[in-house]
């Protein structure tokens, strides 16, 4: 009998940390290597945040807090949902994790009973189906549209049976950066009002970071029947350049909201005390420095859209929102590499991409879609010229 679990076979490693870690490791060993695998802005965290943590430290503010947040953050929360979204949440509606992943693993294990079916589409972020089967449940996967990376109503309906719980929506989607119109979300939102017994877990964290005056909704705002069976999550991480504070939250049910907090009591309890208050600042401060920053997000995914369809073999659409691109790397299957070895899926494409040129992207089909890759534009804009450069360089050497 072996000693880790048995359940823990079903899970695989993020690809997306494995990749960065890989970069790391090369470069550590002197290669020149250009890291776009991490899901992370590139910008510092904004003085009046970091300035807030340092005055909660100053306060002694750095004792253990409610378990699923301080009142403070959970009414910024609720403000926030109001003020931007339209969702009003009482604080007893409310939980804080330490970031979005906690707070999207605490509801599935609060939630899931064996058999338990998830519906996810296609392309994923990397963890959902893992912390699925983590908790017991089975990922049903729905293939969504290879261009535009958008499931139908059609598609979502025949996914739907009688063990159906969730549907894990993202929108803007990490990996393809694709975001659902009002009128496309209103589409889905009429099929699962047809499905009572189905909940939405709607994961947000990309909701600022839109482009090309994309209006950003999400499925308890256009539908407000659903309202009483939807998770709304989201966090700090990514409009405020504050991945490394870890503080995620979400609306949702008040019982819900209970048993999430009962998973998080017996397990990390409550988020760093000071990143909290870091949070309360981000949400109730100058929110002025995110169009600002969407500004050089949009002339950077410009830039690398415009730049991979100068690649032989490559096709990069256009997306609507987050800081990522989604190319087909589909024109170089079959071709052979400087190694001499064949390309035959993606996952063979971006591991010769790295040994070649020193260029860091993850597999679509890390993502549930291939052969894709996925680019994070989330860096300086003369790492992806160069990156980009270098990607047109590989695809040329192809034969």
């Amino acid at each position: 009998m072996g000693f880790i679990a048995d359940a823990l076979a079903r899970v695989k490693p993020s690809a997306t940390i494995a990749v960065t870690n890989k970069a790391r490791e090369l470069k550590a060993a002197g290669r020149d290597v250009i890291g776009l695998g991490a899901g992370e802005p590139d910008f510092d965290t904004p003085e009046n945040i970091k300035a807030a943590a340092i005055k909660a430290i100053n306060e002694g503010k750095t004792k253990y807090t409610a378990v699923d947040g301080i009142p403070e953050l959970k009414a910024a929360i609720a403000r926030k949902f109001e003020r931007e979204n339209g969702l009003a949440y009482d604080v007893n509606q409310i939980t804080v994790g330490t970031g979005g992943k906690q707070v999207l693993y605490n509801a599935l294990v609060a939630t899931l009973n064996p058999g338990d079916e998830v519906i996810i589409p296609t392309p994923y972020w990397v963890s959902y189906p893992d912390m699925v089967l983590m908790a017991g449940g089975q990922p049903v996967i729905v293939e969504a549209d290879k261009t535009t990376f958008k499931i139908t109503p059609e598609s979502l309906d025949a996914a739907i049976t009688s063990r159906t719980k969730w549907l894990i929506f993202n929108s803007p989607s990490n990996p393809s950066g694709a975001a659902y119109t009002d009128g496309e979300l209103r589409a889905l939102c009429d099929v699962l009002a047809k499905h009572p017994h189905v909940w939405v877990m709607t994961d947000d964290m990309y909701e600022h970071l839109v482009y090309d005056d994309f209006k950003f909704t999400t499925p308890a705002q256009v539908n407000p029947s659903l309202f009483e069976r939807t998770l709304t999550v989201n966090g700090v991480s990514k409009a405020y350049a504050m991945t490394g504070w870890r503080i995620g939250y979400a609306g949702g049910p008040a019982e819900l909201i209970k048993a999430m907090a009962k998973v998080q009591s017996q397990s990390t309890s409550n988020p760093c005390s000071i990143a909290q208050w870091a949070a309360v600042e981000a949400l109730n401060g100058p929110q002025d420095f995110i169009p600002k920053n969407n500004e050089i997000f949009k002339a950077r995914r410009d830039l690398v859209v415009s730049m991979l369809n100068q690649a032989k073999g490559i096709s990069c659409p256009v997306p609507e929102g987050a800081f990522y691109v989604f190319p087909s790397c589909a024109g170089t299957i079959g071709r052979t590499a400087p190694s001499g070895n064949v390309i035959g899926n993606d996952t063979d494409f971006v591991t010769e991409l790295l040994e070649t040129e020193g260029v860091a992207v993850v597999q679509g089909s890390a993502f549930g879609l291939g052969p894709n890759f996925r680019i994070s534009y989330a860096t300086s804009t003369d790492a992806l010229e160069e990156a980009c450069t270098r990607i047109q360089r590989f695809c040329g050497n192809l034969k």
